[in-house]
């Protein structure tokens, strides 16, 4: 057990700043900080963290806590694992009761120690070894002095495997060192070498600042070898959600609500050193998904530098189709030629750069028509309709659907000289790409159910025709219908004329998106009105879909809680309060609905004259209010309380029950 004396230090150590901060892009207010929440979708912040006090608040949905809790979760984990993660990041030694978590623990603090090592290792290196001329004159012609050299712990890896002789020496363990693929076994079985031998090494940091891997530069470049070479896949190190700089850039990410990104490690050092520090490079990897989503905790602008070559351009085109998918805003700019970051920095100056920024970094449409008329693409029919659809497909990208179409009418407006008609052309292209995608994904999507069906099946039955077949066809899948809208009918057939009342005064038919239980719907508000039986024996007597629809119902009805009765021995209770069950079920249908209808009008914008628009636009901002509303609004004040709970209120909200069922006996 962790001892509370222990609890309280890590909680006095731990900045709630800081560590929401690596989520959560935070703007100063008052005394305290804002921001849009982690927990549900907003577009005006309503997330504050008052460090004072050591807590965070969501006033729209009401998620509140210190900061053991928001690590728990953001990350999903325990209240013990938060104690750790929190202790490993601000450096508190904690003990572990558990083997198995004090072995991982120990191991990978054995590691981190391992790379510290190394870091300081590689940094003497460079400025008392001999052999490390070279990597002094290198640095030197780039003009890094001994201030940016130490501030990014740059250092030099010699050669006869010094380091692990030094490592062994300070009593490390080889076992720590190839962990963290600073040593690697030698192919004739006869011990280790170091990974990194005779190279100029750039340290790579987590956000907090951690060493977790090394990057080297060869310095011969006459040597048939790569001209770098990266730590390879650690337990404390995954290349593909590690951006390179973000532990220097991300407070001047946050400041200047943007990231740049460029391609090489020296390009982030340069630009550092002559003040311009929002600027990361990928590490060692093309970008990638999760560094994107890195960088969207600290800004949600993206500007892209790349090469002019061809690979550099790939790359771009990869890049800018990762953020645009992750939701970020993108921008994308090209140096004069010849010029990179590195280059054009020395040249000019952080003024010239900042402005050449500002007057040439385009959005991805703008860029995208740019560069298809330089390259000619624009000048025949082919070549038009080629750079237009790879736009559009960019666009699909886009998870938002009002933004997707702000910019198929920014690339109407920017192609009309190429071509005649109106946007709609290009909505429609867009339906065809954006159906061809779900279809690819429900493809992407019923492949790996099959292969993880045939995984989990009987290995005698596992690649027969007929169980592959079962395994695919739509007729032997059970339909998968929306929880909450089981819940209403439910909630309907047990709770009598007064629960019917309240849930038919909130929602309609036109709410249900499953048109069997909008039916079931439908036939349980018309048979109340009639003054009819409305009964689960009656329902089962019914012909079909009644029948096998009140088979879900009745699961609905009769959940339990797995987890709750292994702890208890008992069920999980679900109604202790059937209004507020009502109201809760209601919340997520209400919300869908007013989605549902939002992207009706969006989708009715792409066929509509130009004088009609104006009042679909102000239907959407309208609705999208209103969908804000229901997100930020807890679910018991969304809707108010019917009139025979009202009149009941003194009793406590403990009587709900059977106050409604009383009355309705």
């Amino acid at each position: 057990m962790i001892s509370d004396d222990k609890k309280e230090e890590i909680r006095a150590t731990a900045d709630i700043v800081e560590v929401v901060g690596d989520y959560v892009k935070l703007k100063k207010s008052g005394s305290g900080f804002m921001g849009l929440c982690p927990f549900h979708n907003e577009k005006t912040p309503s997330f504050h963290v008052t460090p004072r006090l050591g807590i965070y608040k969501c006033f729209g949905c009401g998620e509140s806590g210190d900061v053991f809790n928001f690590v728990m979760q953001m990350e999903g984990i325990s209240f013990p694992e938060s104690l750790r993660t929190l202790a490993e990041r601000y450096g508190i030694d904690i003990p572990d009761d558990d083997d198995r978590d004090e072995e991982q623990t120990q191991k990978k603090e054995g590691i981190y120690y391992a790379l510290k090592f190394a870091g300081l290792f590689y940094h003497t290196q460079l400025h008392e070894s001999e052999e490390a001329d070279k990597a002094r004159i290198y640095l030197d012609k780039r003009g890094y002095g001994k201030k940016i050299q130490r501030s990014f712990g740059l250092g030099y890896a010699p050669t006869n495997n010094l380091l692990l002789k030094a490592a062994q020496k300070e009593g490390i363990k080889e076992e720590y060192l190839a962990e963290a693929d600073l040593i690697k076994p030698s192919n004739r079985g006869d011990g280790f070498y170091d990974t990194f031998r005779d190279r100029l090494i750039f340290p790579i940091f987590n956000p907090s600042g951690k060493v977790i891997a090394f990057a080297g530069r060869i310095l011969n470049e006459n040597k048939k070898s790569a001209k770098y070479i990266n730590s390879a896949q650690t337990p404390v190190y995954n290349k593909s959600e590690v951006v390179f700089g973000v532990n220097f850039a991300k407070n001047e990410i946050r400041k200047e609500e943007e990231v740049i990104l460029v391609e090489g490690y020296t390009d982030v050092i340069t630009m550092n050193m002559y003040g311009i520090k929002n600027v990361v490079a990928s590490s060692g990897t093309s970008l990638t998904n999760g560094q994107i989503r890195i960088l969207q905790r600290y800004g949600n602008r993206i500007i892209m530098i790349y090469d002019a070559d061809s690979a550099g351009q790939a790359a771009m085109q990869r890049g800018m189709n990762i953020a645009l998918e992750e939701g970020m805003e993108v921008q994308l700019m090209e140096l004069p030629d010849g010029e990179d970051p590195d280059s054009f920095v020395k040249q000019f100056g952080k003024e010239s750069f900042l402005d050449y920024k500002q007057k040439h970094a385009e959005d991805f449409v703008s860029f995208s028509i740019q560069k298809a008329e330089k390259e000619g693409k624009m000048e025949n029919a082919a070549g038009r309709s080629a750079a237009i659809k790879k736009i559009l497909e960019s666009i699909a990208l886009i998870p938002n659907e009002l933004d997707r179409q702000f910019y198929v009418q920014d690339l109407h407006q920017k192609t009309q000289v190429y071509r005649k008609g109106s946007d709609r052309e290009l909505f429609n292209q867009l339906d065809i790409i954006l159906a061809e995608k779900k279809r690819q994904d429900r493809f992407r999507s019923a492949r790996e159910n099959r292969m993880e069906n045939r995984a989990s099946a009987n290995p005698q039955q596992t690649g027969r025709p007929e169980d592959t077949r079962s395994l695919s066809s739509p007729s032997q899948k059970a339909v998968k219908r929306p929880n909450y809208e089981l819940e209403i009918i439910r909630l309907m057939l047990e709770y009598g004329p007064s629960m019917r009342q309240f849930i038919g005064h909130n929602i309609g038919e036109d709410h249900f998106t499953d048109a069997d239980i909008r039916l079931f719907y439908t036939d349980i508000i018309q048979r109340h009105i009639d003054e009819k039986e409305i009964s689960i024996d009656h329902y089962m007597n019914r012909e079909k879909p009644f029948p096998s629809l009140l088979s879900d119902v009745i699961m609905e009805r009769y959940s339990v809680s797995i987890e709750l009765a292994k702890k208890t021995g008992g069920v999980f209770k679900k109604d202790r309060n059937p209004v507020l069950t009502a109201k809760s079920a209601m919340k997520p249908l209400r919300l869908s609905y007013c989605e549902s209808k939002r992207k009706d009008i969006a989708n009715n914008i792409k066929n509509a004259e130009d004088d009609k628009r104006q009042k679909l636009y102000e239907a959407i901002t309208k609705l999208q209010k209103e969908i804000s509303r229901i997100q930020k609004t807890p679910s018991d004040e969304l809707f108010d309380d019917p009139d025979f709970i009202k009149k009941n209120d003194s009793m406590g909200k403990g009587t709900f029950e059977y106050t409604m069922k009383t009355r309705d006996n």
